[in-house]
């Protein structure tokens, strides 16, 4: 596999992210085990509040001494434990400003019923899937996951399990985007 791939997703990324440019540029160039700190930051801050996508830790160029398919499944496993820490904060959040109700009357405002639209669909895919509906979201490479994970944090009300779907979710999402990427390259 080529880090170009992951390059160039990443300036993708950039390019529609600009204001956390910065951010972005520091998981690209992360380095050493200090870089896995940097990726699982990076992926709980994207968890609850940043723009962009998560597929960007896997163009970090870590230097762990691992061969290349461990250091993969080891940058996957640190970013879906972000991903989770930072869902559960999300998860956190969701549920205080469901029982505020602030969000709710401000979107009654509104001329369009986005809330009404938004519960319908959260609450069909929860019902239908529930958890598993989650993690499976989550598994879309490129999708922004701050929305799956916000619109199922105002359904649900088990910490564990939402953090479990996030984690499974996140490396699900990892593990496609890199066979996505091998196929394409197969191809070349």
């Amino acid at each position: 596999m080529s880090l170009t791939a992951f390059a160039s997703l990443a300036d993708l990324t950039l390019s529609l992210y600009p204001d956390f440019s910065w951010l972005s540029s520091l998981v690209e160039t992360a380095t050493g085990w200090v870089g896995l700190v940097i990726i699982f930051a990076y992926s709980f801050l994207i968890a609850f509040a940043l723009p962009g996508v998560s597929e960007i830790v896997l163009a970090a160029p870590l230097d762990l001494g691992l061969p290349y398919s461990a250091k993969l499944a080891v940058i996957i496993l640190v970013s879906g434990a972000g991903k989770a820490a930072g869902s559960v904060f999300a998860f956190h959040i969701g549920r205080q400003t469901k029982e505020s109700g602030y969000v709710e009357r401000a979107l009654e405002r509104l001329p369009v019923d986005v809330m009404g639209w938004t519960e319908r669909k959260a609450v069909q895919i929860a019902q239908n899937w529930g958890f598993a509906g989650l993690a499976a979201a989550l598994c879309v490479p490129g999708f922004p996951d701050t929305l799956s994970i916000y619109a199922f944090s105002v359904l649900e009300d088990d910490y564990l399990k939402f953090a479990a779907a996030t984690f499974v979710g996140s490396c699900g999402r990892l593990v496609v985007t890199v066979i996505g990427i091998e196929a394409a390259l197969a191809f070349l």
